[in-house]
């Protein structure tokens, strides 16, 4: 449990930080001008991207497992820039939340979404691991 709230808050933090670098890519509070309402939006559209990219994510992934085996991983770029569009999709249902301007400012905000995600990990994980050590 902890380590989905780890993960959970590493997301939302790399979304936070891909709507700053990106700009065809913005995410609506539920409730405009409160801190604590953008907060809780950004963790609400991280929960949804972490369900989307497991369950669809995953379930595209084996289908084009031979696409990935000949693009050697390009294709990873497209995939993760579909379930970003997807993400927004389901934001624009709830009428808040994630809104991205193409299907090309999703696919580098996938990346740049990817790219800090990882760079947030590497600093995560000594902090997951301390914790295992006390158990």
């Amino acid at each position: 449990m902890q380590r989905f709230l780890v993960r959970l808050v590493i997301n939302a933090i790399a979304l936070w930080l891909t709507t700053l670098i990106v700009a065809g890519v913005t995410v609506v509070p539920f409730a405009p001008g409160e801190t604590l309402q953008q907060v809780l939006t950004y963790l609400i559209v991280a929960f949804v991207f972490g369900i989307v990219n497991s369950v669809i994510g995953n379930a595209i992934r084996i289908v084009a497992f031979p696409v990935y085996v000949l693009t050697l991983g390009l294709v990873s770029f497209l995939v993760n820039g579909l379930l970003l569009l997807i993400v927004a999709w389901v934001s624009d249902l709830l009428d808040f939340g994630l809104v991205v301007d193409g299907f090309w400012w999703g696919v580098l905000a996938a990346f740049v979404l990817g790219v800090i995600s990882w760079i947030l990990g590497l600093f995560a994980r000594p902090l997951e691991g301390r914790q295992r050590e006390r158990s």
